[in-house]
């Protein structure tokens, strides 16, 4: 296995670039990532001199070569596919230093076949959709699903569920980790670490299944609850179809093509250290074609509402109708039982009239749960 721990350098870059974000709260930022604010201030002020290469230990690299060669062009654009063997002509043009001749991708292309590098076959992509949507923010939006478990090649460690959370507007990859299976405990543990580096989303869209969902009775699960808690909107996309979580679709044939289609792992420790790396190209380098050509840390910023370690209390209308969701899921209303959510269980809701007579709808903090039609079950 080439992969190797998550160098400094990417971590030093993924600081960088959050820190340059508007309204960024320096000191939180700071702590997430584990460094003071005197060296935080050092790393910027060696990034705003120097560049990305002013990050490494050691660069002695010139940013631009204005009487480069022939032979010298050409080493360099085959030095940048041996290291990005799964890119193509855009993706290598967008990464050439400044400075250097202004080469058309053909032409990219071109000099990499006559180099002997073989070429991924890839789509070309045409122009951008014009009714494409994304959020105009980061952090509006968090779109989370697990990639599709895959074998590792020790059979005692059977497979792994990779799960994964990208930021909306920015195509930045929250989250990215290697679960053992497709529980509410492993999803949770990945969110918490993501909320203490990021903060919280405005809304988090998944599936409808387990963990995030329930199996058939499309209540809010004990995960999903504990996202409401947090102020997070829970939504969930519609049944059978996967373009709702677009984004994070495309994320993953991503994923596929450029790691777990090269590369085989032996355990789930040895897949999460080889995700944090790729997870570093994709995130700091990868030109992105949506994003024209810059990478998606270009585009991110942290939250600004910071996780809290404690959640915060459960506070109602005085004029709601509160009922405690008992063990069974249910609550007693108007003189009958109506299921809630086995998720709710020891929780409080609230019950609020509607304009329409004989329907009520159910709230747990922010969000409405359920919708009861009490003429239905008189």
């Amino acid at each position: 296995m080439p992969w190797t721990e998550c160098s400094q350098m990417s971590s030093r870059l993924e600081f960088v670039q959050l820190a340059q974000a508007p309204d960024v709260n320096f000191s939180a930022l700071c702590t997430a990532f584990g460094i003071s604010r005197k060296t935080g201030y050092k790393w910027l002020q060696r990034h705003a001199t120097g560049g990305i290469e002013a990050l490494a230990d050691r660069s002695r690299r010139p940013s631009s070569s204005p009487n480069r060669s022939h032979s010298d062009i050409e080493s360099t654009i085959v030095a940048l596919y041996l290291a990005y063997p799964c890119w193509g002509g855009r993706k290598l043009k967008a990464l050439l230093p400044d400075g250097f001749p202004d080469i058309h991708p053909t032409t990219i292309d071109a000099i990499l076949a006559r180099n002997g590098c073989e070429l991924a076959p890839s789509r070309k992509p045409g122009p951008l959709a014009l009714t494409r949507f994304e959020h105009e923010a980061p952090n509006l939006l968090w779109q989370m699903d697990f990639k599709g478990h895959f074998a590792l090649t020790d059979a005692a460690a059977k497979r792994c569920h990779p799960l994964t959370v990208l930021d909306d507007h920015s195509r930045f990859n929250i989250a990215l980790t290697a679960c053992s299976t497709e529980s509410g405990v492993q999803v949770k543990t990945a969110l918490i670490n993501a909320f203490r580096k990021y903060g919280l989303p405005q809304r988090v869209t998944c599936d409808n299944g387990p963990p995030w969902g329930t199996a058939g009775s499309g209540t809010v699960s004990a995960l999903g609850a504990w996202m409401i808690r947090l102020g997070i909107r829970l939504g969930h996309s519609r049944p059978y179809h996967p373009q709702t979580q677009g984004k994070d679709e495309r994320f993953h044939r991503t994923l596929k093509l450029e790691l777990l289609a090269r590369y085989s792992f032996n355990s789930i420790a040895q897949c999460q250290v080889g995700f944090d790396q790729w997870r570093d190209q994709y995130n700091l380098v990868r030109p992105h074609h949506a994003l024209g050509q810059m990478p998606p840390v270009s585009r991110y910023a942290a939250s600004g509402r910071p996780f809290p370690e404690e959640l915060p209390p459960i506070e109602y209308e005085s004029e709601d109708e509160v009922r405690m969701v008992r063990k069974s899921g249910r609550i007693k209303y108007n003189g009958s039982e109506h299921f809630i959510g086995e998720g709710l269980r020891g929780q409080p809701v609230a019950i609020r009239p509607t304009k329409t007579d004989g329907m009520v709808e159910v709230f747990y903090c922010a969000q409405k749960v359920q919708t009861l039609e009490l003429t239905k079950m008189a």
